[in-house]
């Protein structure tokens, strides 16, 4: 599970991202509710790959960040809406 954070918190949180697993949760808190999320894929993918950003039916977060030492590289996640 991907802690929840504050938002001043959020700079040192998303690193992480490259050790979510397929399966883990996210939990994601605005002033509006709590949502829950299943990571659905993990990548490292190219800098200039933009393909995961699309548009999708689904309620959908994706994040991404880059590597260290490795510039040409981002890992990129996305996690899908759990609905009770």
């Amino acid at each position: 599970s991907f802690p929840t954070r504050r938002s001043s918190d959020l700079k040192y949180a998303i690193g992480a991202i490259k050790n979510l697993k397929q399966g883990d949760t996210i939990t994601y808190t605005t002033m509006y509710g709590t949502r829950t999320y299943a990571v659905t894929l993990v990548k490292t993918i190219s800098n200039t790959d933009w393909n995961y950003l699309q548009a999708t039916s689904d309620n959908r977060l994706t994040l991404t960040t880059c590597l260290a030492d490795h510039p040409e590289s981002r890992v990129v996640v996305q996690a899908v809406e759990i609905r009770s």
